[in-house]
């Protein structure tokens, strides 16, 4: 009977937790961010300990590199990446007549499609009014932000909050870890221990090696696509090098696009888009034989169609917040179904020991 009561408070007090976080999903955004870059950051800390700096002093070098290098994407990636969508923008008329004339009527004439199939005036009709009332992005994302001073306020509170969490949360974090530890049930704390272990290793490996594995394609994918000459490529590599977060998708949207935008670029001559294909085949070979393996390993398990799902599921759950706990959450369940798949082999219920004859 006790135990029965102990597993309804657990299974209530686990629902309620369940409520709270939809309920406040809105304003959970820094505080994941913060925990991420607490969670990245506790091994360089961790580090610098061990040659003798505080806690504290640690993390404010750690916070300072951080700081530096984001400072230097703002500062040279940005305007670069802001040329490049400037002149997508430009192109654009361009790239739907070259559509319309060139491209749908070829694919026409090979499948044999009836004349107006498309009906691509409409779409470019739709398209073009689109972006006549885009003209400025600055000034559209800043009439949206203004439109109310308090979301105004409540966007810059967010922004200001996520460095702030992230300092006191990192400060603490090995603190927090013991503490938790200590409100283990003494009796579980090994298996507890031992699950805990095994979904840090699976979280270390996806989101710090995934990470990275995700910015060395990107820098591989914009610097060959710019060698080559494509005037989109610092654009088109960085949403490879985004898209690689899940495996093949970098590779197979970013050689799309480059070769779409090579082909209206370079008229289909042959060498410029040879060579794009050669950027996207060195990527892939050096991802699949050096990053993956050296930066990631084995350890994630975590199956394509896994990652895709998690990634939509949390995005239709709770927004972008969900996107943000979609792939952690996946993980940690992941390997608890690994363990429960243990345990179910080891049980009467699956009868491994059972006589196959009887």
């Amino acid at each position: 009977m006790v135990t029965d009561m102990r597993r309804w408070i657990w299974l209530g007090a686990a629902l309620l937790i369940a409520v709270l976080l939809y309920s406040l999903h809105h304003i959970l955004t820094p505080f994941l961010i913060g925990i991420l870059l607490a969670y990245l950051a506790d091994p360089l800390v961790d580090r610098l300990e061990r040659l003798g700096l505080s806690r504290t002093w640690g993390v404010v070098v750690v916070f300072s590199l951080f700081t530096l290098i984001l400072m230097a994407l703002l500062l040279v990636l940005v305007p670069m990446l802001a040329k490049q969508l400037v002149r997508l923008y430009e192109l654009a008329p361009q790239m739907l007549d070259w559509l319309q004339h060139v491209a749908l009527p070829w694919v026409q004439h090979r499948l044999g499609l009836a004349d107006g199939f498309w009906k691509f005036d409409k779409i470019k009709a739709a398209i073009g009014e689109h972006m006549g009332q885009t003209t400025d992005i600055v000034g559209v994302v800043l009439s949206q932000a203004t439109a109310s001073s308090l979301a105004l306020i409540a966007w810059l509170a967010n922004l200001v909050l996520i460095p702030v969490v992230g300092f006191y949360l990192l400060r603490d974090w090995d603190l927090m870890m013991a503490k938790l530890r200590s409100l283990l049930p003494r009796h579980r704390e090994p298996q507890i221990v031992e699950l805990a272990g095994e979904c840090h290793e699976v979280l270390g490996a996806f989101v710090r090696g995934q990470l990275m594995v995700m910015l060395a394609l990107g820098v591989i994918y914009s610097a060959g696509l710019m060698l080559v000459g494509l005037e989109l490529g610092l654009l088109i590599g960085m949403l490879a090098g985004l898209a690689a977060i899940v495996p093949y998708m970098g590779f197979i949207i970013g050689i799309g696009a480059a070769l779409v935008a090579g082909l209206f670029q370079f008229g289909g001559d042959l060498y410029p888009m040879l060579g794009i294909v050669a950027v996207f085949m060195v990527g892939q070979a050096l991802e699949g034989m050096v990053l993956t393996p050296l930066l990631v390993g084995d350890r994630i398990g975590l199956h394509p169609v896994a990652v895709i799902f998690a990634i939509l599921a949390g995005g239709e759950l709770f927004g972008f917040t969900g996107v943000l706990l979609a792939l952690p959450v996946a993980a940690v369940i992941m390997v608890l179904l690994r363990h429960a798949h243990d345990l179910y082999k080891e049980s009467d219920m699956y009868g491994a020991d059972v006589d196959p004859e009887l």
